[in-house]
This record gives C-alpha cells, structure tokens and sequence, in this order.
C-alpha cells in the first residue's frame, strides 16, 4: 500500500512542543505503533524513516517524533535524561488514542529500546513491543561520557561530544540512568517481544539483546540482523526489519482493542464518507475495497488520495483498458499490453468545433491509447474502434439521471 506522511505536533513531559510525523497507509490503518529513535539522534535518522515507511505500506500507521531537545522538538537536552524519555513516549501515546486510536506497537531502536520497554507498562492498550540494536540498560550509555564524568560530578554539567556533536550532560542525567532497573520492567512486559540485533554492532553488543532476552518471558522472540550495523545505513536492512516486524506482529493485533468497524455498504452500492483528516478526506468503500479520496494541496486539500475527477479518469481508463483487453482475447488478437494515459481540462466552446454547446465551457477529457503487441494495421484501428465502445465511455455519452434523496 502506498502511504502518506503528516507532520503534528503535541507537548511533552517537560511541557515543550514535540514535533512528530505521522506515517500512514491507504485505507484505515490495521494498527498504530510509536517509534522511538536512539540517543541523540531524531525521528528523521534513517532506520527511523524506512522502518516506519516499511510498516506503512503493510498497512501499519507510524508515529514517530523527536524527543525533548532533539530534531525539531522544543526544550533544552540538558534537562532531559531517560527518565523524561520514557514520559514523552507515554505523551506521545496519549497524543495517539485521542486524535487516533493508541498505539497496539511500540518500536525502539539503540536507547530508544529500552525506553519502549519501560514505557511499555504505562500504555496498556499495546500488546507487542519491538527492540533494535537496543542497549539491556541504560546505564550503557555511561561508556560515552568516560573521559567526561569526573568534570560533570565536580562542575554539576559538562558539553560533551557524542557523534562528532556537543551535547550538554548534567549529573542529573548520569543519576537518572544509574538508577534504572530494567530487568524488573523487562519481566513484567506482559506483551509480545521481538529482539533485533545485528552480531557486529560495535556500539551496543550483542550480549544486550542476549540480557534483554533471557529477562523477558514468553512470547519472546530474536531475530538476528547479519551484517548490519548499529544505525541500519543500509536500505536492505531497515526494510527487513520493517517486513519481518509487521508479519510478526499480525499474530497479536487481533488482541489489540480494535476501533469501530464500519459495516461495508451493500451489495451493489458504494459508500463515500468524510474520514475527517483534512477537510476534503473521505473514505471510499465499495465492497472489500478501501479507498482515499482528497483534493490537491493546491485547492486546500491535503493530496491524501484521488481527487473525485480523478476517480472519473481512472473509471474511464480502466473500463477501456479491460474493453480492449476482453475484445483481444476473443478476437485472440496479438495484444501483450494496454496503456490508457487521460488528462481532464477544461475548454472554452468556441474553440471546439464539434461541439453541441457554443457558449461558456465544456469539458474535454483527452485519452491516449497505447497498444504493445505484433498488431497489424487492420488490427489496431478496430481495437481503436472498441475504445470507444466500453460502458463507461457510453455512459458519459448518453444521457444520465441522478436521483438524490436525503436519508431519514
């Protein structure tokens, strides 16, 4: 599935605005996860990106955001720790069951991990929570700042440099990492756990996912990432994991509270309905099908799915291209391919000859065909000549009545 991304915003633990994007699929989304992003690092690192485009296209909307101090998020880094990370994850939760629905996935890469792991209890509604190249303790980061420590305990803070970037650490961050517990928090997970790690992460060993592991309780499971690093640099990697982590987690999201389900409209008919997201969304149902449509950027829309002429080119093309394709097949005429290319404009009457209407404007909807295949002349001229002959083409031809009543 195709997907679309939203930026939003909503406040953090320590009260700053957080700045987020939501990924989404076409159709509602099966579920909602939340993605945490490692140390120092932002929503928009490229693990964090693929992995969330991934899961999208699985049909699994993904929010992830930039915590306190970081990326695009307001606050000041110093005065965050793990502690606070942990908060903003919940914050972001909440953000998810109000305008949404809360997030049945929780997805943490590095230090992000382990914060999924202990927010994990404060957001009931999840029931499978993933870790990445993730740290067993927090306290792991300490080997960062080892050069650094004594000036931070003797001044109370100290800039430091992490990833060829100065970051301000104080001794509160240090106290707060020192005094996590996470085996404690790991074995009352009480939610599905899928552990990814690659063998050479030469940032956090692999010995982590082993602790993480063997701290948690059944359903467990590890999934070895071989030959990627620490960040997931490589396409291919983030990818499997975003494949690997949706198949994984469909065995539990029929656990998660699922939101109202919208009967599918009957037999023969078609339901357009405002989804709510912009004001020109609308969900198009027609019989197991889920569809978007929306308006362009430029008409005050948000370009989330086909504008409603688009829908009429695509009825149009589609009808003509199945028209020339059941001809060929029972004429059993060379044709390997129909491409149906079609643009929808207006024009004033004056300039078309050929038209009834004279004054004003008229609509003119240009199709170009393209027919692959050893055809001959004779060949093509009558397929040419069925175009024109497909149902929908006729109907746009003939006249139409519309009959509208308003639902008691």
């Amino acid at each position: 599935m195709a997907e679309s991304r939203e930026k939003v915003t909503f406040p953090g633990a320590l009260g700053a605005n957080l700045a987020a994007r939501l990924e989404l699929p076409v159709g509602p989304p099966l579920a909602y996860a939340l993605f945490a992003h490692c140390f120092t690092c932002s929503k928009d690192v490229f693990a964090a990106a693929r992995i969330a485009q991934g899961l999208a296209a699985e049909g699994i909307a993904v929010l992830r955001f930039d915590f306190t101090g970081l990326g695009n998020s307001e606050g000041d880094f110093a005065n965050t720790n793990f502690s606070s990370n942990v908060q903003d994850l919940v914050a972001a939760a909440d953000w998810l069951r109000e305008q949404h629905q809360a997030p049945a996935i929780l997805i943490g890469h590095s230090l992000g991990g382990a914060a999924v792991l202990a927010a994990a209890a404060k957001i009931p509604e999840a029931v499978a929570v993933a870790t990445v190249n993730a740290p067993h303790d927090p306290a792991h980061l300490e080997s960062l700042f080892t050069g650094d420590r004594a000036r931070i305990e003797a001044e109370g803070e100290a800039e430091v440099t992490i990833a060829g970037r100065p970051f301000r650490i104080k001794q509160q961050f240090l106290e707060d990492i020192a005094a996590q517990s996470m085996d404690a928090a790991i074995g009352k997970l009480r939610k599905a756990l899928l552990v990814f790690h690659a063998p050479l992460d030469d940032t956090v060993g692999i010995d982590n996912a082993g602790l993480i592991f063997q701290a948690a309780k059944h359903p467990k499971s590890f999934v070895s990432l071989d030959g990627a690093d620490h960040l997931l640099t490589r396409k291919a990697d983030a990818t499997y994991v975003a494949t690997v982590l949706a198949a994984w987690a469909s065995r539990y999201l029929a656990q998660a509270p699922a939101a109202p389900a919208e009967p599918p409209p009957p037999e023969g008919w078609l339901r357009v309905s405002e989804n709510g997201d912009g004001p020109f969304g609308n969900r198009v149902q027609v019989r197991h099908h889920d569809l978007l449509a929306d308006e362009p950027v430029a008409v005050g829309g948000k370009d989330k799915g086909l504008s409603p002429y688009d829908f009429l080119l695509a009825g149009l093309g589609a009808c003509t291209a199945m028209t020339l394709r059941l001809y060929a097949q029972r004429k059993q005429l060379p044709l390997e391919r129909v491409t149906v290319s079609l643009n929808h404009d207006k024009i004033h009457a004056k300039d078309c000859a050929d038209c009834e209407t004279r004054e004003g404007k008229v609509d003119q909807i240009q199709r170009i065909i393209t027919l692959e295949g050893e055809l001959s002349d004779e060949q093509r001229e009558s397929l040419m000549a069925i175009a024109d002959k497909c149902p929908v083409h006729r109907t746009l031809h003939s006249e139409i009545r519309i009959n509208t009543t308003l639902e008691a």
